[in-house]
């Protein structure tokens, strides 16, 4: 799939005393649009992410896909299980902060509070960050883990979170205690629950998982979400 009115280009953002790199995709020509932070699966920042920030700048959204794993990708299970597992989590949500000052800074970016989505792994580390950070103006998580109950308190933003009935790693009770949390704490949320969807049931490079109409109906929501907390 090709994004028209869509610039991009590879960048490096400053976190603490090192370098992140990132991806980055823009509507073309002048204007200010909301911020996304985009978070990788367990396979790294790999095209699939990238396109996917292309659709959200196609939909008017300036969207920034930080490069957790500086560069490593993973092509197999295997591969992805040791990079997660090598993962310093307190570093890279320390990194994707950083991404969320870099966005507030872009002339492009208003509102100052900036959305964020992400996968999987992303998914968990886009919750995790909406417990550290304030400037979060929505969070939108494709089967991300929940908080434990010690964290989901200090959520700010209203949380999207899209899950799969049949998957084995975050099962249905847990997504409907988190989201019973959520509402104890008064956070705005929503949870989804796609019956016959498998984890990853949004990546279409994974044929054996893709599910289409989940992934569908979940773009739709989570295009909704940032555009009614992100004005």
């Amino acid at each position: 799939m090709q994004e028209t009115n869509v610039e991009t280009s590879r960048i490096e953002y400053a976190s603490n005393e090192h370098q992140t790199p990132a991806y980055l995709a823009e509507p073309e020509g002048d204007g200010q649009y909301p911020g996304v932070i985009v978070l990788q699966e367990w396979w790294g920042l790999v095209p699939h992410i990238e396109e996917v920030a292309r659709r959200l700048a196609a939909e008017g959204f300036v969207a920034l896909a930080p490069d957790l794993y500086h560069g490593e990708k993973a092509e197999e299970p295997d591969e992805a299980r040791k990079l997660v597992m090598a993962l310093d989590r307190e570093r890279a949500v320390a990194e994707i902060r950083a991404a969320v000052r870099h966005l507030q800074q872009m002339e492009r970016v208003q509102p100052r509070k900036v959305g964020i989505v992400g996968w999987c792994m992303g998914g968990a580390l886009a919750l995790s960050t909406a417990a550290e950070e304030e400037e979060l103006g929505a969070v939108v998580a494709f089967y991300g883990r929940p908080l434990a109950e010690g964290d989901v308190g200090r959520i700010q933003a209203p949380v999207l979170g899209l899950y799969g009935s049949e998957d084995h790693g975050i099962s249905t009770d847990a997504v409907r205690e988190f989201g019973s949390r959520l509402a104890a704490h008064q956070i705005p949320h929503e949870m989804h629950i796609y019956e016959g969807a498998h984890h990853a049931f949004f990546n279409d490079t994974r044929p054996s998982v893709y599910h289409a109409e989940a992934a569908e109906d979940a773009w739709k929501r989570t295009l909704a979400w940032f555009r009614q907390y992100l004005r």
